[in-house]
């Protein structure tokens, strides 16, 4: 049985049965704990933990899932993998215990014709937790499973909980024989090799207090509606229905390892190591393809960093299996002819797919040719000084200049016989991460106990937005936190976070900046509002402070929002739908939103595109934009179902999540998108948008910046000022100004070279007298000295090697000439053989001298280059040097 035809008798098993079912969510957790979404149950969160309300009592779904903390044991063993899809189904109060039992005996051991997975029910073993004797009463008695094939395991292997604060419950998982071929028996509890876990269900019905780990912390209490989540691994019901040994054989994968085999002339199967790498790429390519499917790019940070990370380790491996060409588009063409029966969008999503896995594969091939001399440098520098481990800074290095996963450095490392300082790295990459996670969450909270959000959320419910119809209004404070923390009153001067039941105020989303402005009370109390953030979803919370009075819970307000600046930033915000619209006309569908931030007056697109977009294309984009604007197109929005928006051709944002009523924006016959922001009436409203040029970002994404109305205008008056200032200094028309200044730049250009021709021969001049003028070190001839001030690094190591050349071939010579550069001191030095031969490197003498400078340096045992702070320490360098090579011979 396929893949597709195992999530297709899922979802209609429970369907029948009243299930409503739900639709995979992207791969991108919405959740800010979370890069990804790594189990079946994360998009029901909400629902278990009573911040939403469940779209319906029974729910199913078949979720796709990533998880990476064991990424290093993908390929190693054949139980690891980073994608899976998860079938679950779920009940809100509903059905307990003997339902989520019944239907799944039911369907897995349902003969095939009659919609079941046909398993032998004497295969199926039962675990349940210790103390649960209900659930294995149950199993006995009302499905009627014998005693000895169900067993009782502790907290640790069937008892589940979110890992914090919340519900939890006992489990029970039904585990299938794969015979004795895999091992002993004595069932799941004594080997889980040949008793394979294929469904769990949880029986979510206690609450638990804080603890660490999985079995020390409190049972609180029974939770007032028990609920059931379950959740069976599809991929490896696959591997039992197919008749393989291991879930890299099943259909969906072992595909991937034969267009590998094809593109390498391994075969799987003839060794051990390449059986790993074929592993690793058939899981991490599919892993991939799903990732980049769902809107997710390569970079170096968060979900991004673990695409990269992924990509890498497979391109990697596939040319450890002797690939020399790009071979990406092949691999990932058979997942997505594959993986597209069950999810199509992949199939409509093709183009855009595939060129940023290509743009991934370029930049990566071009990253291992110039981090490969990076650490290769790295390598001899270690190996130098005697040591045997690169450094933590060094492997972080090649990490963030050249996209070298920690991984990728640990493999080429090993082969030149070192090993690597990963807590170092670890920590340089942690530090990192702790900088940008402390910056988001300054940002959406403030630095406040989400708790506190949590309990205004649980006591007034959701923020009624009413910025669409008006840009003022009455309301009531229903929330107050000052400092973080929730307080009754606060007073004049306060820094605070106030949530209103109703409000004019956007909070910021979707790519658009949140409003300003007031708050009045009636009491003659005025909060003055810089911030609008939901760190709950659906709470708005105003971030601001106190100007007059004191503000107290429950009061009741009037709230006003910077009209002026909404309206700006509501054309900035039509603009990027125009400019979304414009580039996907002129670039095709792969030019897909990826980010965007819509400020007053101005706003940046990011979106996908492999290359750089040519400035013509540019041109031609923004004259289609203004065309638009001159029609006067009419700017609506409606709400619909998100199936009928789909049927509209409405766009929509990768990686955003989407409930099933959306607002959709329409600009005439122009552009059609979702979106929750806000947006002028007309399109002649906007005035005028100036692209003012466009960059790269990351792998295969480009960021447009642009001028909208007012801003736009002033730009381009400054513009016409600048030219008219060129008119009168270079005497001609604006149409021959490019002329003219080329002419006067190739010119510059020329005298800028006869300059440094000049300047060259001029240092040049010294190197005879420096080398006749050599010190003799108990026979070794040493040049050391400071030169003229000024002259540069590719000048010195010109005067260094050209003294080193003067010195007789056969006497041992070492040449350190210092200077003076923009306040700076600067050291090269060279050695020849001979000095080399007596112990005389050149990389120990410029470490040695830069130390003294206050600086650091490195190089080869030839030629090295330094350098400090401290010029006024050049005499004592240069000492430090000769007492060096006194010591040394």
């Amino acid at each position: 049985m396929e893949s597709a035809e195992i999530r297709r008798r899922w979802l209609s098993f429970f369907e029948e049965r009243g299930h409503a079912v739900v639709p995979s969510a992207s791969l991108i957790a919405d959740d800010p704990t979370l890069l990804l979404v790594p189990a079946g149950m994360v998009p029901f969160k909400p629902y278990f933990l009573g911040e939403t309300k469940p779209p319906a009592p029974t729910l199913t779904s078949v979720q796709k899932c990533v998880r990476t903390p064991d990424i290093e044991e993908v390929g190693k063993t054949t139980r690891h993998g980073t994608f899976f899809q998860m079938c679950g189904n779920f009940s809100f109060g509903d059905y307990f215990k003997e339902g989520a039992i019944k239907y799944a005996w039911e369907l897995l051991t349902s003969s095939v014709a009659d919609g079941g997975y046909g398993l032998e029910p004497e295969k199926l073993w039962i675990t349940v937790y210790l103390d649960d004797d209900e659930a294995e009463q149950i199993w006995r008695e009302k499905i009627g499973v014998p005693a000895e094939r169900i067993q009782r395991l502790g907290k640790k292997d069937n008892f589940w909980s979110m890992g914090v604060p919340g519900p939890c419950g006992p489990c029970s998982e039904i585990n299938y024989d794969r015979g004795p071929e895999f091992g002993v028996e004595g069932g799941p509890a004594v080997n889980d090799e040949r008793y394979v876990e294929i469904w769990n269900l949880v029986f979510m019905q206690y609450e638990r207090g804080a603890g660490d780990g999985k079995e020390d912390f409190p049972i609180l209490g029974d939770l007032p509606s028990k609920n059931i989540d379950t959740g069976l691994g599809l991929e490896r019901l696959a591997m039992i229905l197919q008749g393989v040994q291991n879930m890299y054989e099943t259909d969906t994968l072992r595909v991937v390892m034969d267009k590998a085999t094809e593109l390498t002339g391994v075969r799987y199967g003839a060794a051990q190591g390449t059986d790993v790498s074929l592993r690793v790429v058939a899981d991490h390519i599919r892993t991939s393809t799903m990732l980049i499917g769902d809107g997710v790019t390569p970079g170096n940070e968060g979900r991004g960093y673990v695409l990269r990370r992924i990509m890498r380790r497979a391109i990697r491996n596939m040319r450890l299996m002797g690939a020399t060409s790009p071979v990406v588009q092949d691999l990932v063409d058979v997942v997505i002819n594959t993986m597209g029966q069950q999810y199509p969008e992949l199939v409509t999503d093709r183009k855009r797919i595939e060129t940023v896995a290509l743009a991934e594969e370029a930049a990566f091939l071009k990253a291992i040719k110039g981090g490969t001399n990076i650490l290769d440098t790295a390598v001899t520098e270690t190996k130098a000084t005697g040591g045997t481990v690169l450094s933590g800074d060094k492997a972080f290095l090649l990490h963030d200049t050249w996209g070298f996963p920690i991984d990728l450095t640990l493999e080429m490392a090993a082969e030149q016989g070192l090993t690597v300082d990963e807590p170092g790295f670890r920590r340089l990459m942690q530090e990192q991460r702790d900088r940008a996670k402390a910056d988001a969450k300054a940002k959406k909270t403030g630095h406040a106990d989400m708790s506190a959000y949590r309990e205004i959320a649980d006591g007034s419910g959701a923020t009624e937005f009413t910025g669409y119809a008006t840009t003022q209004g009455e309301s009531t404070i229903v929330g107050l936190l000052v400092n973080g923390v929730s307080a009754p009153a606060a007073s004049e001067g306060d820094e605070v976070e106030v949530v209103l039941d109703r409000t004019p105020f956007y909070a910021e989303g979707g790519g658009q900046l949140a409003d300003q402005g007031r708050i009045k009370l009636d009491t003659g109390a005025v909060i003055e509002v810089r911030d609008v953030q939901q760190p709950v979803p659906g709470v708005s919370v105003h971030k601001g402070s106190v100007q007059v009075g004191e503000v107290t819970v429950g009061a009741s307000a009037y709230a006003a929002i910077d009209v002026r600046r909404r309206r700006a930033i509501a054309r900035a915000h039509s603009a990027t739908h125009l400019t979304h619209q414009a580039l996907r006309d002129a670039l095709g569908p792969t030019a897909a939103q990826a980010g965007s931030e819509n400020s007053p007056g101005r706003f940046r697109f990011d979106f996908g595109s492999p290359n750089a977009v040519p400035g013509s294309v540019l041109t031609d984009v923004e004259q289609k934009i203004n065309d638009v604007l001159s029609r006067e197109l009419e700017v609506t929005a409606e709400i619909m179902s998100i199936d009928e928006a789909k049927k509209q051709g409405a766009i929509a944002e990768f990686g955003e999540k989407y409930g099933e009523r959306v607002r959709v924006v329409t600009i005439g016959d122009f552009s059609k998108e979702l979106c929750g922001g806000t947006h002028v009436g007309n399109t002649a409203q906007l005035g005028l948008v100036k692209l003012l040029g466009e960059s790269s970002i990351g792998s295969g994404v480009r960021r447009v910046e642009a001028l909208v109305g007012v801003d736009a205008y002033n730009f381009l008056a400054k513009e016409h000022t600048v030219v008219a200032q060129l008119q009168e200094l270079v005497k001609g028309r604006p149409e021959e100004l490019p002329e003219k200044i080329a002419s006067m730049l190739g010119k510059l250009k020329d005298a800028e070279k006869e300059i440094e021709k000049f300047r060259a021969e001029k240092v040049l001049q010294a190197a005879a007298g420096l080398a006749q003028n050599a010190q003799d070190i108990k026979g070794v001839a040493l040049v050391v000295g400071q030169v003229a001030d000024g002259i540069g690094a590719d000048d010195l190591r010109k005067l260094v090697l050209d003294v080193r050349g003067r010195i007789p071939g056969d006497r041992p010579a070492v040449v350190a000439l210092f200077t003076v550069a923009g306040g700076r001191p600067l050291t090269v030095i060279a050695t020849n053989e001979g000095a080399r031969e007596r112990g005389l490197k050149a990389g120990d003498l410029v470490r040695t001298a830069a130390k003294t400078l206050g600086g650091g340096g490195g190089g080869k045992p030839d030629v090295a280059q330094g350098g400090g702070q401290n010029p006024a320490a050049v005499p004592e360098a240069i000492s430090a040097v000769e007492r060096l090579v006194v010591e040394t011979v």
